[in-house]
């Protein structure tokens, strides 16, 4: 009887110094665990006719089930205790890794996610993502990646806002038309989260100026709507060593690639290298587009942007996303990087 005591207040003490271990916790969470097997354990040999040994045997497989769960439990605590201990706001203000009460309140719907965490936002806190286009495409981006906390937006555009955009670009309202997407994009994107600095460059993006207006970004989104604005982009951020993440749309359909070849990817000009013959790629003026399709693809560029900041999942590069809206289908298309590739001449190869 005394030995079979001694085995399992033995074993008790070692899982309640592994949960202890495991959660960050100190002697009291150990002394507490140890404490309430013990008293299980005596309260067994109290019961009139009690066989020892199956009392241990089922003790040990309560033990077993309740400990994942007291383990979970303790581990969230914990780590909450953890988050509320780093820096203090001032240091969060200003590019600390540690985030304010009000940021792990909002944010805490990414915090519980295993593949992002603490860590995962602090990351898409410190990012600067550059957006070239404030129109269907950039704006459902720009909005999601507001609202999940990526730390510097600049927005790219030089047009205004006009009241045929209405239909698709939701960042804007009538209150708006006339006023310059860049400006009334930030302003929409500030009331959202003021917390995140946005920055807003009223200029056309072209191959003189992109390699200036580009620098400094952690990830480039485009979307853009004409393939002289796509490949200035794309040889900027060949050059600047800047993963792209791209989006075209048309109609019912649409398209989302990450290009990378600083890391091994494809560049946008592997895939096209010569712009398409005159009349293959209509615009949205020209060709029509069903309001939601660019939220739709513009979500999954925030999707994938976040993804990749935070070091989630598995990305979008060397892989062309085809979205049908009309169809309700998704295909995906292998893309290589070519050794003839004026841009990135096979890099990523």
């Amino acid at each position: 009887m005394s030995g079979t005591l001694a085995v399992l207040a033995l074993l008790l003490a070692l899982s309640a110094l592994g949960c202890a271990r495991l959660v960050g916790a100190g002697r009291p969470v150990f002394a507490g665990i140890l404490v309430w097997g013990l008293v299980l354990v005596g309260l067994s040999q109290t019961l009139p006719g009690a066989d020892p040994a199956r009392l241990a045997f089922r003790l040990g497989w309560a033990g077993a089930i309740a400990a994942p769960v007291l383990g979970y439990a303790l581990l969230i605590r914990a780590l909450r205790r953890r988050a509320r201990g780093t820096p203090p706001p001032e240091a969060a203000r200003t590019g600390g890794s540690g985030m304010t009460p009000d940021e792990l309140t909002r944010y805490a719907r990414h915090i519980v996610l295993r593949e992002i965490g603490g860590p995962g936002q602090a990351r898409l806190r410190a990012a600067r993502v550059a957006v070239v286009g404030a129109g269907g495409l950039g704006d459902p981006a720009l909005l999601y990646l507001a609202a999940a906390g990526a730390g510097a937006l600049t927005v790219i555009d030089d047009d205004a806002v006009a009241l045929s955009n209405l239909q698709r670009q939701i960042l804007f309202g009538t209150p708006d038309i006339g006023a310059p997407k860049a400006e009334a994009a930030r302003a929409a994107l500030t009331r959202l989260n003021p917390d995140v600095a946005v920055e807003a460059r009223t200029v056309r993006l072209d191959a003189e100026n992109a390699p200036a207006l580009l620098a400094g970004a952690t990830l480039v989104i485009d979307g853009s709507d004409n393939f002289a604005t796509r490949y200035a982009v794309n040889a900027a951020c060949v050059a600047l060593g800047i993963p792209l993440l791209s989006a075209a749309m048309s109609q019912w359909e649409g398209q989302v690639a990450l290009f990378d070849p600083a890391r091994g990817g494809p560049c946008y000009r592997c895939l096209f290298p010569e712009p398409p013959a005159e009349g293959l790629a209509p615009s949205c003026a020209e060709a029509g587009v069903i309001g939601p399709l660019p939220g739709v693809l513009g979500a999954l560029l925030a999707l994938e942007a976040v993804k990749h900041l935070a070091g989630a999942g598995r990305g979008l590069r060397g892989r062309l996303l085809l979205f049908d809206g009309l169809r309700a289908e998704t295909r995906q298309l292998r893309v290589s990087a070519r050794a003839d590739c004026p841009d990135c001449g096979g890099r990523g190869a």
